[in-house]
């Protein structure tokens, strides 16, 4: 039964191992077996299998240069590592490297020939079979490249704990360790990448991309991570394409078609060499440039895109490049290799072919070999040199440096450096096991593994806490994911003016150790677009926003495509893009083209504009006119007009005025608090005095008129200390009124900024418009007085209080001030003063036109009207016309009671009254005639009447003869008339208060 399972399992390994004859696998024996799966060819012969016989192993197609270069570092590494006398001294490492063909299947197929082999060793069967070709098992395996074909390797390798250490898959769904448990690399992963991509991209302030990518676990998850950076950064896309290498040609067709209709000119691609191929030759063949290409590292120095024909098409390629390494003597390794020394590699035939564009006499025309470069070339798909369908025979002395291929670009060793640097991990890791010390180990109690029989799990675990110095003295250790963090170079694609081929020079570099917003350095001085221009492509889909605008959202599309829409005042943007415009500072505005801020204008009252000079020169001309008023009342203060207006109260009339006018200059100026404080009260109580003044005087006199015969109670009571209390009463009024409003609520000064966005009004903020109300109200209410009383009093002598001019002055005083509530409800900023102070001007000035010029006039130009005698004869002519109409109704009343009782008439009794009619008005009395006459005789006054002419005669000699003729008058008159003549007798009394 043994025999029998030992036979079967035997001939299991024969067939799995059989499809990979010895053209198939490089192999060499050691003490230790290293596995690597390396793509010697870009793919598989597409055939359909019909199963009508037994399905044959799929071809191989399109020799890979580049593969067997990282397939000679890993030999080229383990002779080195079996030639050192300080590494794994006494041990020899062993290889079995298979070709993957890019493929997952061949992949698969190559990894269970590892497996198989480890589960041979696992039966111990050396005891029942004498098997003296036995190869010992895979400890590690050295691969793969695409990060699809390593996903299903390391699921299947996971299996049996036998670790896998990648040199090219990047994708970052390897990272988990709860699903890849054996996988480790060492090229940094793909999340780095993206994130540089999406820096790129800003860095050119590029907003508006489309991106391509492999449909494979390399392209899915590198571009999705790609979509997350671009969106942190507002960068949108335009399409997002998935392609493979077997893709049928409708696909293609399709994903040409959105690239070529699209506005974005850069394409971030995701992809392998192999995979992007069709898409580049389909179009190349439609010729559509003026693209910016962002390459992933995996197809970025790839020798299937990067050729000379396809230039005019991706000339403008950024891509990313891993970080190149130094392998000394490798150069000599790869020119050394030929298909009779390379008896363990029999991958050397086929290159050598390849390479020279023959076959090799020992070789038959329908080898493999020979049969793929056939097949490939009649396809269009062949990488070989040739022109014809065959080949002529190779003479084995072709030398290899004459000719170019990728495989002796050893220039930049990035790829193969990292192959090179995994095989000194895996042989780090065996010299850790052989080295160990009983009781340090990593297993358990302390324990070390047996170098001798060492087993794949114990190799992983010595990788997982690996940490050594590499050649180049760096240090490398796995972190918890199994991943190396490195560096990568930035590259862009030249022509070259030599042979005109493709060259990738480096233009930067992404440091991912620094910190965020510093990783990134490019050097644009060496960076050519489409191979010649220094100037950046524009990739936006919008136009930048200048400053002073900003991006403005269109509706239906993309964030990155907007409209530029102007900053609106008071706003601004000093930035190119900016998404949304700043405020400007309080005291700032934006300024015309809204690209800065600059300080608000500030509006105020000035003295020195036109309007704030016409006004003080208003008031100055007020105080002058006053002042003028003053004097004048000061010299001539004996005259009978000054007399007889009250000169005392006149004064005080005058000084308020003087107040009133000067009042008005607290208004111009730049407003502060002490100026906003005085200014409303100065205003208010200065008017209150001068209206108080004007009531007092206005009201005494009336009182006097109306009373009887002034005795010496009324001459004490209208006195002129009572005349003051009375002002100062009115005035405290007023006094008080500001006290509470300074205390409650004081004004002050205030920047308005509401008016107007870009001016900032000065004015005073009045505390409280109740208070402004209350002080204004009241000044009204005493000129509403004044106006009742004066208006009463406008038939008594002019002499005595002006009755007319002070009722015209209290309707201006009424008229302004009315007319001042709207005006400064609707008006603002430095116009509520200009109005106040127009209305504080016209005021003071109809006060001081109405009452005093009239009296200036008369004293400086009438001095003849300026007498005792004028003004007595006009106090005489009232009286007389009050005594006669008194009469004359009298007379009347006696008449129409004689007509009732006797029907007769009669007249009234003889007196120096005569009576010629009884039916008509009066006239206005005539002024007093020859008055140098009548200063010597006495005054005659003929009054005028409708029903007659009145006669009357009065003296104006010494008291004496008053008195005398007095008593003749009195003897003259009937009783009737003397019972009669109480108002006359009462106006004639008052004639010695001039």
């Amino acid at each position: 039964m043994t025999s029998y399972s030992c036979c079967l399992i035997l001939l299991l390994f024969t067939w799995n191992t059989s499809a990979y004859g010895p053209n198939q696998r490089a192999q060499k024996k050691g003490d230790i077996i290293l596995g690597g799966l390396f793509p010697i060819h870009f793919g598989v012969a597409a055939k359909d299998q019909d199963l009508k016989s037994r399905p044959e192993s799929v071809e191989c197609i399109r020799y890979n240069f580049r593969g067997f270069r990282w397939l000679q570092a890993m030999i080229f590494a383990i002779e080195e590592i079996n030639s050192s006398p300080t590494l794994l001294p006494n041990m020899t490492l062993g290889y079995r490297i298979f070709d993957t063909c890019n493929t997952v299947s061949k992949a698969l197929e190559a990894t269970l020939s590892f497996v198989a082999q480890n589960k041979i060793d696992s039966l111990n069967l050396d005891e029942f079979c004498n098997c003296s070709e036995h190869i010992p098992s895979t400890i590690a395996v050295v691969g793969a490249t695409g990060s699809g074909i390593s996903t299903a390797v390391a699921n299947l390798l996971g299996l049996f704990y036998i670790p896998q250490v990648s040199y090219a898959s990047s994708s970052r769904l390897l990272s988990n360790k709860n699903q890849f448990k054996s996988f480790l690399r060492t090229i940094p992963n793909d999340e780095h990448q993206a994130t540089a991509m999406a820096d790129i991209i800003e860095y050119f302030r590029w907003n508006w991309v489309g991106t391509i990518a492999a449909d494979d676990d390399y392209g899915r998850p590198g571009i999705e991570k790609f979509r997350e950076e671009a969106e942190e950064r507002d960068i949108c896309i335009d399409f997002s394409e998935l392609i493979s290498q077997y893709s049928d040609e409708e696909e293609i067709q399709q994903v040409v078609e959105v690239i070529q209709n699209s506005t974005a000119r850069v394409i971030v691609v995701f992809s392998s060499g192999p995979d992007l191929e069709p898409l580049i030759k389909e179009i190349v063949r439609r010729n559509i440039t003026g693209k910016i290409w962002l390459a992933s590292e995996a197809w970025a120095s790839s020798s299937l895109i990067a050729m000379p024909e396809f230039f005019r098409v991706i000339g403008s390629t950024i891509g990313f490049a891993l970080k190149a390494g130094q392998i000394p003597g490798f150069r000599e390794f790869l020119q050394k290799v030929h298909p009779k020394k390379s008896t363990n590699n029999g991958f050397a035939k086929e290159f050598w072919e390849e390479t020279f564009n023959c076959y090799l006499p020992d070789g038959s025309k329908n080898s493999p070999a020979s049969t793929s470069f056939h097949k490939g070339h009649e396809e269009g798909l062949g990488t070989g040199n040739g022109t014809s369908a065959f080949r002529p025979p190779c003479t084995g002395d072709e030398n290899i440096t004459s000719v170019e291929t990728p495989y002796m670009d050893y220039t930049h060793l990035r790829i193969s450096y990292n192959v090179y640097l995994a095989v000194y991990s895996i042989a780090h890791a065996l010299q850790d096991i052989y080295t160990c010390t009983p009781g340090k180990g990593l297993f358990t109690n302390g324990s070390c593994a047996d170098i001798k029989k060492v087993e794949a799990w114990q190799v992983l675990k010595h990788l997982r806490h690996l940490n050594f110095t590499n050649n180049m003295g760096e240090q490398v250790d796995f972190d918890e994911f199994g991943d190396l963090v490195g560096n990568y170079s930035i590259i862009n694609w030249h022509l070259s003016p030599e042979d005109g081929s493709v060259v990738f020079e480096e233009v930067g570099h992404y440091n991912v150790y620094a910190k965020k917003g510093e990783r990134l350095f490019i050097n644009e001085n060496k960076i050519l677009w489409g191979g010649f221009s220094k100037e950046v492509p524009f990739s936006n889909c919008s136009r930048d926003c200048l400053p002073g605008t900003r991006k403005g959202i269109i509706e239906g599309e993309p964030t990155c495509c907007f409209e530029c829409v102007d900053c609106p005042d008071g706003e601004y943007s000093d930035e190119t893009d900016a998404s949304a415009c700043d405020k400007c500072p309080e005291d700032y505005w934006s300024n015309e083209n809204h690209t800065s801020c600059i300080p608000k204008q500030i509006e105020f009252l000035a003295w020195t504009e036109p309007f704030g000079i016409a006004l003080t020169l208003f008031a100055v001309l007020g105080i002058f006119l006053t002042s003028f008023v003053l004097g004048v009342f000061t010299k001539f203060r004996n005259t009978p007009i000054v007399k007889a207006t009250n000169r005392e109260l006149s004064y005080l009339l005058l000084f308020s005025l003087l107040c009133c006018f000067s009042s008005s200059l607290f208004f111009i100026g730049e407003p502060q608090n002490w100026t906003c404080r005085l200014r409303q009260p100065a205003f208010g109580i200065s008017f209150v005095l001068c209206i108080s003044c004007i009531l007092v005087k206005t009201n005494r006199v009336l009182l006097v008129f109306e009373a009887k015969i002034p005795t010496s109670l009324h001459r004490k009571w209208w006195g002129l200390n009572l005349q003051f209390l009375l002002v100062f009463l009115c005035t405290f009024v007023q006094i008080v009124i500001c006290v509470i409003w300074l205390y409650t609520a004081p004004p002050s000064s205030y920047r308005n900024h509401e008016l107007e966005d870009e001016i900032i009004f000065i004015t005073c903020h009045e505390g409280s418009l109740m208070a402004l109300g209350f002080l204004i109200g009241y000044t009204c209410l005493l000129a509403a007085i004044c106006f009742f009383f004066a208006f009463k009093s406008r038939k008594l002598p002019e002499n005595f209080n002006e009755a007319k001019f002070i009722t015209f002055s209290m309707l201006i005083f009424f008229i302004v001030w009315i007319s001042f509530i709207p005006a400064y409800a609707s008006t603002y900023g430095k116009f509520v003063s200009a109005v106040e102070v127009i209305a504080i001007l016209a005021a003071s000035f109809g006060l001081l036109a109405c009452i005093f010029f009239n009296k200036v006039y008369i004293i400086l130009f009438k001095p003849s009207r300026n007498t005792i005698e004028e003004v007595r004869c006009s106090t005489a002519a009232h009286a007389f016309k009050v005594a006669a109409r008194a009469t004359l109704r009298r007379s009347n009343v006696s008449r129409k009671r004689s007509n009732s009782l006797g029907g007769s008439t009669g007249s009234t009794p003889s007196s120096s009254i005569s009576s010629k009619s009884n039916h008509e008005d009066p006239f206005p009395l005539p002024a007093c005639a020859e008055r140098q006459r009548q200063q010597q005789r006495g005054c005659k006054q003929k009054v005028s009447f409708g029903s007659g002419t009145v006669t009357l005669s009065l003296s104006f000699e010494e008291p004496q003869k008053n008195a005398m003729a007095n008593r003749n008058a009195k003897r003259r008159n009937s009783l009737e008339a003397q019972n009669s003549d109480d108002s006359l007798m009462r106006h004639r009394a008052l004639l010695p208060l001039q």
